[in-house]
């Protein structure tokens, strides 16, 4: 009998989401939205493609679930890809491959993703540098137990479902665990997919709550961590140091709209500042791609505020204080860690007064950032960087563990071992010494840096 032939087309849709058709002999056998894909099975009439009936099923399902539920594990038929995109092999072999690659020779397997090009590639480049520095180090100073770590890197260019590809391309070559990944949307869409491997995985930079916790189903993604702080932290942190250390009673906030970084800052800014018994003059927003901001910064204007908080990635908030100048709003702006490299992008007249959070202060570590100049022949760029050192520092503090209890790596009590060590562990970083709490967020201190001349300085840890 020859074997069953599948067929596997994926067409990418709506920004990250991905449409998945799965074919069986011509005929539409499911369909799925990746990459955590909703499950359609439907039934088709004989004489046309039109669906006769379509069944819901509410559960998001996996990569593993969804190929395995399509038949193609258990046919162990012929898989071919359509639509763009090449076709994983089924995560049945995946597994086992990770286990046996993982644990042959000396090496330790460690992945390392993040956007290397594209648009969000400054963040990414920062991150993979970092991690990738401190892994180094690591082999030179002999290891873990003597087994050398063999560092596997991905470019994801910022897009979720690429995100998704590299990470079950890194699992297929046998990763104990994950550097990974950088922003948001890729982010929750590999944890979503890791959590089938339980795959230990530590982003440096994702700030999303959803990232390991779900405040809707109150449940925390078992295998993931992060060494930044949340968007919601961040919102109230600069809340509170604009009533309780700057004094400000009445502020406005500008953001961009539909992203959850920047709403994210914003809402819990506004919530906490009201908290505390500030007033919130105006809120204004803007879409993605806009360029001109005088319309809100002048509806701000005429508000009147003490201060306005301003949630958003350095580019766009060096044209909106370009902008907020020209039209007459001279007041001081407060932001989050997307500040971090806004230097260049605002002259210091505009940066006056400023203060923004962020994760590590330059000069904090003279040792590293002259090891990131040795290594990469320039200055480190950012503070994702030093997160990035930070991330793979965990994620070797959880492999120690699993290491010295002797545990074989890629088995399912290998990377058990490393995520309890590291939900358990004191980490000593760049970026502060630190735990994590219930939701696997680290608990530590913020940097709170204003502008000298134009640069970032470290005004104080709060």
């Amino acid at each position: 009998m020859p074997p069953k032939v599948w067929t596997v087309c994926e067409l990418r849709t709506r920004g990250w989401m991905a449409i998945i058709i799965v074919q069986n002999r011509g005929k539409v056998a499911f369909r799925g939205e990746g990459p955590c894909f909703r499950f359609y099975p439907e039934c088709y009439s004989n004489r046309s493609n039109t669906p006769k009936e379509e069944i819901v099923m509410k559960k998001l399902i996996s990569r593993r679930q969804f190929l395995a539920a399509a038949g193609v594990a258990a046919a162990a038929g012929v898989l071919t890809a359509c639509g763009g995109s090449s076709a994983s092999t089924a995560a049945s072999t995946s597994t086992s491959t990770a286990a046996s690659a993982a644990s042959s020779g000396e090496t330790i397997k460690v992945g390392v993703m993040g956007p290397l090009t594209g648009n969000v590639s400054v963040y990414g480049q920062a991150v993979v540098n970092g991690a990738t520095l401190y892994l180094k180090q690591v082999n030179e100073k002999g290891g873990i137990n003597g087994k050398q770590l063999e560092i596997i890197t991905e470019d994801e260019q910022g897009d979720a479902t690429q995100a998704v590809t590299c990470f079950t391309k890194m699992v297929d070559e046998g990763i104990t665990a994950l550097v990974g990944d950088v922003t948001t949307a890729p982010t929750l869409a590999v944890a979503a997919e890791s959590a089938e491997y339980n795959m230990p995985m530590v982003t440096a930079s994702a700030t999303a709550e959803a990232v390991t916790y779900d405040a809707e189903t109150d449940t925390v993604n078992g295998n993931v961590f992060r060494t930044t702080f949340t968007d919601p932290f961040q919102g109230v942190k600069m809340a509170d140091y604009a009533f309780e250390k700057l004094g400000y009673t009445k502020a406005a906030v500008i953001f961009k709209k539909g992203a959850d970084y920047n709403e994210g800052l914003a809402e819990n800014f506004v919530k906490e500042f009201e908290a505390k018994g500030g007033e919130v003059v105006d809120q204004e927003s803007y879409s993605e791609g806009d360029v001109d901001f005088k319309t809100q910064l002048t509806s701000i204007l005429g508000m009147n505020p003490e201060v306005v908080f301003c949630p958003n990635y350095y580019e766009e908030v060096g044209q909106i204080l370009s902008q907020a100048e020209s039209v007459g709003l001279t007041v001081p702006f407060l932001g989050g860690d997307g500040w971090d490299g806004l230097e260049g992008y605002a002259t210091a007249d505009q940066l006056k007064d400023s203060y923004f959070c962020a994760n590590y202060a330059k000069g904090a570590s003279p040792e590293f950032e002259e090891a990131y100049k040795a290594e990469y022949g320039e200055e480190y760029p950012n503070g994702f960087a030093p997160l990035g050192y930070d991330a793979a520092t965990t994620v070797v503090y959880g492999l120690q563990a699993a290491e010295d209890a002797g545990l074989e790596a890629g088995t399912d009590e290998y990377k058990q071992a490393v995520i309890d060590a590291i939900a358990g562990g004191t980490i000593t970083g760049l970026t502060g010494t630190f735990t994590f709490d219930e939701h696997h967020d680290p608990v530590k201190s913020t940097a709170i840096l204003t502008y000298v001349d134009g640069k970032p300085e470290l005004k104080e840890m709060f």
